[in-house]
């Protein structure tokens, strides 16, 4: 069974930082699976952060709104995907939720973790 761990989230003010951690069970991260971060902001649909592709599907992409400020990144050596957030505004406020794929040609995310809440004040 696959199981997704966030851990990290926080609050913090605005300009700060935070290191999102995820560490599957179940689940071994290397160059050639997929994985991705989402977030839902209150009241909000859920919306993709980083798609973490092959280098050849495109590598990972960055919503519009994190691009240049957000980046993800593998830790195959110890199994765990991160997501490291700077310059954060309370417009990054919400429930973020890693996510993999069984394999890159799914359509979908196949697994989900319980998400870990991420609160940004001004």
């Amino acid at each position: 069974e696959v199981e997704l761990a966030e851990s990290g989230g926080g609050s913090v003010q605005g300009g700060g930082s935070l290191t999102l951690s995820c560490a599957p069970s179940g689940y071994r991260i290397t160059n050639g699976n997929c994985m991705g971060w989402f977030r839902q902001k209150p009241g909000k649909e859920r919306e993709a952060v980083a798609r973490i592709e092959r280098e050849y599907d495109g590598g990972t992409t960055y919503g519009d709104s994190v691009k240049g400020r957000f980046t993800a990144s593998k830790d195959i050596a110890n199994n765990v995907l991160f997501l490291q957030m700077n310059d954060l505004t309370p417009a990054d406020t919400g429930m973020y939720y890693c996510a993999a794929k069984a394999e890159c040609w799914s359509n979908g995310y196949n697994y989900w973790g319980r998400g870990v809440q991420v609160t940004v004040s001004s």
